[in-house]
């Protein structure tokens, strides 16, 4: 499949990647391996962009991570995606987490209202219905931090910059 977009994460800093990992570990380890992007580090997707607009999405990734200090989140929720095809873990919505996204791009993302979440399996709904049980024996809200922006191409995954959120709000 060729590429067709770039999206935009803010990724979890490495002390949480590890937690995180664990409920996905879980899911895998139960023989729920679904069809999400293998190899992608734990991230709240921000915002897509077409593949021709790949500078302008650079710059917004270099601005966002030059304005924006590392935000502070609180995984709460366990979801499923409408469809019935995505199993998430989610943070609260923050002031924060909310204007780090708008310095991103726009709030529609593929389609949709942005809805932060990280995704934990992609599968037919049958399997996320059978997943959600182990997810949530396992699930423990979560205090986290997202440290980082990481702009990429899909399918396949194909990354093209990332910086660190360094700035002062």
């Amino acid at each position: 499949m060729a590429e067709s977009f770039l999206t935009i994460m803010a990724e979890y800093r490495e002390s949480d990647q590890r937690k995180i990992s664990v409920w996905s570990d879980a899911l895998i380890n139960a023989g729920f391996t679904g069809n999400q992007t293998p190899g992608l580090r734990h991230h709240i997707s921000l915002a897509t962009w077409s593949l021709e607009k790949e500078a302008e999405a650079i710059e917004a990734v270099k601005n966002a991570a030059a304005r924006f200090a590392p935000v502070d989140i609180a995984i709460r929720h366990v979801g499923v995606l409408p469809g019935g095809r995505t199993l998430v873990a989610a943070p609260d919505m923050s002031p924060q987490l909310s204007a780090l996204q708008a310095a991103c791009g726009d709030i529609i993302v593929r389609g949709y209202p942005w809805l932060p979440h990280t995704t934990m399996l992609m599968d037919e709904p049958e399997q996320i219905a059978a997943a959600l049980p182990t997810l949530m024996k396992h699930f423990v809200p979560l205090s986290a931090r997202v440290d980082r922006l990481r702009l990429c191409a899909f399918w396949p995954a194909r990354e093209i910059f990332s910086a660190e959120l360094m700035g002062t709000e």
